[in-house]
């Protein structure tokens, strides 16, 4: 709905625009007014028309404020860090005891922060584009100084001396750790639980799961308890949890962003797999935020330079787009299909070319993608397990112990199988430069829905980790029990401008973000 919150935020556009003048009549009129005012000045013709508008306007409550606006207003002085950085701890302590999000918390280090923060800005200092911004960070992630757990007994008091590369380029832009948010054993489940902390819940239906492995980062946006987190992706856990909460996050095309510092590390034969990637509420804050944790650190080494463009220069209308509702592997809910259906509606508006189509070869890719987990997984997870001196009795990856061994020729076969998927893929992709998708087959699932293992619902999202290509989620309609549904954005290898660009418009047209009531 568009709301007061919609509506004061437009209403002190509106005043800026009139000037003190006339702004001081704009502040007693009517929401209906200011609505109607609003189509005439800015042009907006309805909520969806009005997003861009006010995205950059703090919010009366900060904590509901976009990262871009929470950002400039620290730099203008509208507000200072210090307010905005409690402002948030405040919302943490409200919601927090409901969904169990926010695992660690470093709120006194957060006001420290702050406090220099605002005096640097009194000094005429800026330290980047973040400066006195808050975040919160996946708990998979190293913070120096904070624990950081990976979810595994064994590094259950851990403290790490150093940040990840992500944590570490987001503190030079001048963001402030607040603390760490959920994530299940080395990330590797799709619901976020762990034997250290206990489960995280839907802030739209407490009995249900935020997904994971970016649970946590996903129910703590959602609930208004931080502006952005980081997440990490291997098989859906950026954009499953935006899906079940309804935020927007991107994984980035492998290759893009460093895994330094990250619990399921770099290398291995499924390296391509993992990526790190922002999740947010808003996907302006997305392209805000992906080019600060972009490019190589000369330590992950299959980061790649490769320059991100600016999703403001892609023409929409001159885009080839492809959708599908169904991946021949597990058909959705028929009001996911629906948001489908509407968001390639979306895209047609614009005059882009629409083609309801599926990449060759994608109905075998869940099969192919389970074999090499069996297959390359178990003994890269009882390594992780060993590292972090966890016991065979103390972790939750049991399953691990139960594959047998795989031999030369059935991990040559498992990577060859890959290899001809992705092949066939490519080709597919030589004809359109957008993909739209379902993200998942169901919406938020009930805590412990995924005991039966039968992962074929979200092989959605696993396909584009086989491939590595960049891939966004954005809200796109509700489901029946009230549950947001997303869309997935997939797009060509380092084409994340194009991503970002077809998930803001999805974003402006069909809803976007809208709170849950906690």
């Amino acid at each position: 709905a568009y709301g007061e919150t919609g509506s004061a935020a437009m209403r002190r556009i509106l005043c800026r625009l009139a000037g003190p003048a006339r702004g001081q009549h704009l502040q007693k009129l009517s929401t209906a007014t200011v609505r109607s005012v609003a189509t005439g000045v800015i042009g907006c013709s309805s909520r969806k028309d009005a997003i861009l508008a006010y995205d950059d306007e703090l919010t009366p409550e900060l904590y509901s404020s976009s990262v871009r606006a929470l950002a400039a207003a620290i730099r203008t002085g509208e507000t200072s860090s210090v307010e905005v950085v409690q402002a948030f701890l405040d919302r943490i302590e409200t919601v927090n005891a409901k969904i169990n999000a926010v695992v660690v918390l470093a709120g006194d280090e957060a006001l420290d922060a702050a406090r220099e923060a605002d005096a640097q800005l009194s000094r005429g200092q800026i330290k980047g584009p973040l400066h006195g911004v808050p975040m919160t960070i996946k708990d998979s992630i190293d913070t120096a100084g904070v624990v950081t757990t990976y979810g595994t007994k064994g590094r259950s008091t851990y403290v790490p001396p150093t940040d990840a590369t992500v944590v570490a380029r987001l503190k030079s832009a001048g963001a402030i750790l607040m603390g760490k948010t959920n994530t299940p054993e080395f990330t590797l489940s799709y619901e976020t639980s762990n034997s250290i902390f206990g489960a995280t819940n839907n802030p739209y239906d407490l009995t249900r799961t935020p997904g994971g492995s970016s649970g946590g980062a996903s129910a703590i946006l959602a609930a208004g308890g931080s502006p952005f987190d980081i997440g990490s992706d291997y098989g859906g856990s950026i954009r499953l949890p935006s899906h079940c909460t309804g935020i927007a996050g991107i994984k980035p095309t492998a290759g893009r962003v460093p895994r330094t510092g990250h619990g399921f590390h770099f290398g291995g034969l499924l390296d391509a797999f993992q990526q790190l990637g922002p999740m947010a509420r808003h996907v302006t804050d997305l392209s805000l935020l992906l080019p600060i944790i972009a490019g190589p650190d000369w330590i992950d080494p299959y980061i790649v330079p490769m320059s991100l463009r600016d999703p403001a220069d892609v023409k929409l209308q001159d885009l080839r787009v492809s959708f599908h509702k169904d991946n021949g592997i597990q058909t959705p809910t028929p009001e996911i299909a629906q948001v489908v259906n509407a968001a390639a509606s979306v895209l047609a508006d614009t005059g882009a070319q629409i083609d309801e189509a599926r990449p060759t070869g994608i109905e075998s890719s869940y099969d192919i993608i389970m074999d090499a987990w069996n297959r390359c997984d178990p003994p890269l997870d009882k390594k992780l397990l060993k590292a972090a001196g966890t016991s065979r009795e103390e972790t939750t990856l049991q399953w691990i112990f139960e594959v047998p061994a795989a031999t030369d020729e059935q991990i040559v076969d498992a990577v060859t199988r890959m290899d001809h998927c992705r092949s066939q893929m490519l080709a597919f992709m030589e004809n359109y430069d957008v993909i739209l998708c379902p993200v998942n087959a169901l919406p938020a699932m009930k805590h412990a829905s995924e005991s039966a293992q039968d992962l074929r619902p979200f092989s959605y999202t696993m396909t584009y980790n086989l491939t590595g290509w960049p891939s966004a989620v954005v809200r796109g309609g509700t489901s029946p029990e009230g549950l947001p549904i997303g869309i997935q954005i997939v797009g060509r290898p380092w084409r994340e401008d194009i991503v970002l660009a077809v998930a803001q418009l999805l974003e402006r047209q069909l809803g976007g973000f809208q709170a849950p009531d906690i």
